[in-house]
């Protein structure tokens, strides 16, 4: 979806009850920062007020659906307190955790890159369509950071044995392995991302709200995702800190500088 207004993310319901939520910093291939996480918390607030809501739409303005973390935003964070660094991290976790629990379905549709944090997006999603030039991985540990906030989700729509080899290895994969693994529904043709997506939202509209709904939690009572809050805040620390790790500083550092981390 293209678009040049400023605001990092776009949204809207229509007449049907169906909302599109738009990642839109095409210019840095919608990593998410700070600015971008409150925006999408905003728009969340904004959704679960909205009336007859049925499903929601997310998709990634320009090239790329999402880039995972804004790395210079992440390094800004880093050099600040551990109580700042705990409320960055409470920031991201609390908007993928609001988002698994979105008592309607939520459909994504990926082109492009979408890395890191970004895969927790998805992972927190119903449905995934990626187009077949989508590449995904989950790099934190490229960096000397950890996934800490969104293993739950990639827990609950991969399977611990894949997040062993993708979460530690931190390579990139494909559209066709994305869908082998289930963090991917369907694959489908760039151009076709928009109509597949328009096609899941026409099954969804044919079945009852208060069935879906209802179903939908009951689904989740038993996922990795639903988490108590001792477990919620022993993740969000943990993420916290290693971001102010050594580790994470010359990781940040090697991204800043191009070069190779010293582990490497």
């Amino acid at each position: 979806m293209a678009t040049t207004e400023a605001r990092p993310i776009l949204w809207q319901v229509d007449s049907r009850g169906v909302a599109s939520v738009v990642l839109n910093r095409p210019e840095r291939n919608n990593a998410y920062d700070g600015e971008l996480i409150a925006a999408f918390a905003a728009a969340l607030d904004a959704l679960e007020q909205a009336s007859g809501l049925r499903a929601v739409v997310i998709s990634g303005a320009g090239r790329h659906f999402q880039a995972g973390a804004d790395l210079k935003w992440i390094d800004a964070v880093r050099a600040g307190s551990r109580e700042d660094n705990i409320a960055a991290s409470r920031a991201t976790a609390d908007a993928i955790w609001r988002l698994n629990a979105v008592p309607v379905p939520t459909i994504a549709l990926v082109q492009g890159a979408c890395f890191g944090g970004g895969t927790g997006l998805l992972a927190a999603c119903d449905v995934v369509i990626a187009a077949e030039d989508a590449v995904f991985s989950i790099a934190e540990v490229r960096w000397g950071l950890t996934a800490a906030i969104i293993i739950p989700q990639l827990n609950d729509a991969i399977g611990v044995r894949q997040v062993r080899r993708y979460a530690l290895t931190g390579e990139r994969f494909g559209a066709a392995e994305a869908r082998r693994i289930g963090l991917v529904h369907e694959i489908v043709a760039p151009g076709e991302l928009d109509a597949a997506g328009a096609r899941i939202v026409d099954q969804v509209l044919q079945n009852g709200p208060a069935a879906i709904a209802e179903t939908k939690a009951l689904a989740l009572e038993a996922a990795w995702g639903r988490l108590d809050g001792e477990t919620a805040i022993r993740l969000i620390e943990r993420h916290a800190d290693k971001r102010r790790s050594a580790e994470a500083a010359e990781g940040l550092a090697s991204f800043a500088q191009k070069r190779s981390a010293v582990w490497r």
